[in-house]
This record gives C-alpha cells, sequence and structure tokens, in this order.
C-alpha cells in the first residue's frame, strides 16, 4: 500500500468527516463548530489582510470555483449570459442550463457528447485570465507563495509555472484512458482544437477526431474528478506532492492560508484542511473570502478572519490598501530620511504601483509624465 503524502493524509480525513454528516454540507452548513465572535467590520478586515500578507514569511493560496466565478466563469452550474456566450448552441438544442449539466447529459451519439466536451474544454483552455487572478497575482508579489487549486479551468498556469500551482483535482489540458488502463495522461489541447474547427456551427464531431486511448481503444476522458473514472496515477501524487513539501519545508515559519471561495461540495479539499493546519502550525494564520459563507472555526477564531463580500471586490480592495500602505511607508522614509539633512524638504511623490522591476516603468506612461511636471516646477 503506497504510502500518502500530509497533503492527501488531510484530504482523507476530512473526506471521512464530510461523508459522515454530508446531509449538514448539502444543506450548506458545515459539522465544525463555528465561532460565535462578531467579526471585525469590513474595513477592518482588509487591513488585517493587508498586515497578515505583508507580515507572513510565506503564503499558501487555496483557490476554489468562487475565485473563477467572481471573474466572469460563472456558467458552470446556471443559465448565466456567460453560459449562453460559450454554450448557447447547446442550450438552445437540449435545453441545458449550465456547463454541467451537459457533462452529466446522456446525449444520443457519442458525436454529440464529444462536441459537447471539447466546447466545455475549448471554453475554458482558451478564455483569458480573469481579472481577480490578475489582482491576486499583483497581492502576491514579492512574496514566496504556492497556489493550491481545485479549479481544473487552466487559469493559475496560465500566470505561474507548473512547480507552483497543486491542481489537486485535474486539468482541463489532459486526456486520461476513460478506462485507466494505463497510468498515462496525454495533450488535450490540440485534440480539442481540432474538434472546434471540425464541428464548426454544429453540435457533433466526426467518428476519426474522437480521441481514444493508443493502448487499449477505449474512448479518453478529460483528466479531471468529477465526470466519471479520475485517474489518481503518478501525475495526481506529484500534484499532491507539491503541495505537501511546500508545507513540510515551511511549517516553522510565519506562513498565510488563504482561502477562496469554497463552496459546500468540496470543503474537504482546501477549507477544512486549512483549517487543521492553522490549528496546528504555530505560526499559521488563515483568512477566507467568500461571497456566501462566513465560516471560522471556534478552535482558530484567534488565528483567523472569514470575510463574507464578493471576491472580485475583496482582491481590489485589498490591492488598492496594500498599494496605500506602501506608499505611506515609503512617504514617511523619505521624510526621514529628508529630516537629516538641514536644507531637504519632501516636497512631494508620485505614486508608481506596479512599477516593480526592470523595463516596467514604460507601460505606465501617465505616472511618467506625472514625475515629469513635478520635477520640473520644483
Amino acid at each position: 500500500m503506497k504510502k500518502m503524502s500530509c497533503y492527501e493524509n488531510l484530504v482523507m480525513k476530512t473526506q471521512m468527516n464530510y461523508s459522515g454528516h454530508y446531509s449538514t454540507y448539502a444543506s450548506g452548513g458545515t459539522a465544525v463548530v463555528l465561532s460565535k465572535q462578531k467579526p471585525l467590520p469590513y474595513e477592518e478586515q482588509i487591513q488585517e489582510f493587508v498586515r497578515r500578507v505583508q507580515e507572513a514569511e510565506c503564503i499558501i493560496v487555496g483557490g476554489a470555483s468562487g475565485l473563477s466565478a467572481a471573474g466572469g466563469g460563472d456558467f458552470y452550474y446556471s443559465d448565466t449570459p456567460s453560459f449562453r456566450e460559450h454554450f448557447g448552441k447547446f442550450a438552445d438544442k437540449y435545453g441545458f442550463k449550465g456547463a454541467f449539466s451537459g457533462m452529466m447529459h446522456r446525449f444520443s451519439t457519442r458525436n454529440e457528447h464529444w462536441g459537447y466536451v471539447a466546447t466545455f474544454l475549448n471554453t475554458t483552455q482558451n478564455a483569458p485570465i480573469r481579472e481577480p487572478y490578475l489582482d491576486l497575482d499583483r497581492i502576491l508579489q514579492g512574496k514566496d507563495f504556492h497556489i493550491l487549486t481545485t479549479n481544473q479551468d487552466t487559469q493559475f498556469v496560465k500566470i505561474y509555472s507548473e512547480e507552483k500551482v497543486s491542481e489537486i483535482q485535474g486539468d482541463h489540458r489532459f486526456f486520461q484512458c476513460s478506462q485507466c488502463c494505463q497510468d498515462e495522461t496525454w495533450d488535450a489541447v490540440q485534440p480539442v482544437a481540432d474538434m472546434i474547427a471540425a464541428m464548426g456551427e454544429g453540435t457533433m464531431v466526426p467518428d476519426e477526431l474522437i480521441p481514444r486511448c493508443p493502448h487499449c481503444g477505449a474512448e479518453m476522458f478529460p483528466w479531471v474528478r468529477g465526470y466519471g473514472n479520475f485517474l489518481q496515477g503518478k501525475k495526481y501524487e506529484e500534484e499532491y506532492e507539491k503541495i505537501s513539501k511546500y508545507i513540510q519545508k515551511n511549517k516553522d515559519r510565519k506562513i498565510l492560508f488563504i482561502e477562496l471561495g469554497v463552496g459546500r461540495m468540496t470543503p474537504m479539499f482546501i477549507q477544512e484542511p486549512f483549517w487543521e493546519l492553522t490549528n496546528s502550525l504555530k505560526d499559521a494564520y488563515y483568512i477566507s473570502v467568500n461571497s456566501e459563507y462566513q465560516f471560522l472555526p471556534e478552535f482558530i477564531e484567534d488565528k483567523g478572519i472569514a470575510i463574507l463580500g464578493d471576491i472580485g471586490t475583496v482582491l481590489k480592495d485589498l490591492q488598492k490598501a496594500k498599494e496605500k500602505s506602501a506608499f505611506e511607508k515609503t512617504y514617511k522614509g523619505l521624510q526621514g530620511w529628508g529630516d537629516r539633512f538641514e536644507k531637504a524638504s519632501l516636497k512631494s511623490m508620485v505614486g508608481g504601483g506596479r512599477i516593480d522591476a526592470a523595463n516596467t516603468a514604460a507601460d505606465h506612461v501617465n505616472i511618467m509624465k506625472k514625475a515629469y511636471e513635478l520635477g520640473k516646477n520644483i
């Protein structure tokens, strides 16, 4: 029997808790006793968030479905405008009310099935990086961090290297054998592009483009949990190893766990393991952001905060507060330096947020113009 990595072991433990209290979770609750403390006012929560990010020696971000939904990836569960944009022809023909409904539909032919699967994967593979992810990236600049995600939509790997991201629920860029005959995954990006091109305005793909396992001939399937026989082999273990090694390496440091958008279907992959780790690690702190749930366990009520609000808005407010804090620190520092010299004084400052590396100033012409005018008039 294989030895599980530390994070996978935590997930297995919390899955057992979830199974034992399924009705509680299904109704939108949690089996964990929650804090009765009154949450801080929103502005104070943002300031505390900024302070914790600044003080953290390392950060683990847990990104779930709510993070993508906040940036427009809200087509999975309901008949939203974005669902109509990407899946309109299938909605009209089959009556689907959300992308996941189509993944569970029993099509009359495999050609139709693969027409829909290709459309689903194409939508996420080629989606632009959503704004909340870009704001999060700005917040993490200069920090030691690792990303853990249950999202399969490839948003994080469009920003970061594979080494920085643990995709423990799979990835839409890969196929596996639907029968798991081999511990192997294959590229799904080019086959999907070929199917989309062949399908055109229709809803079916030709027989010869239906992807098949080169070993047993069975149809392939996306390497993702939730729709079928998810391959939990070498690649799966590697994803868990990345997050487990990061935790083991940093367990004695001041570590911040940030949970973003966990729903009630999958609390066992990010939320509850984060609670356990925050409790067990001496210098750990936990912050969650969720538009629906404000869950903070009683046993870590002094080591965390839960922010109720739109994730996109919270991240933008956090980024603004972070930039303001950095500006104020710089201003005070320059003022203190100027006070050392009798004839020196600080006349003014120009904020250059996001000018943080070589050659980035050229992307902020307005800031450079302000600096020029300020210098010319002194």
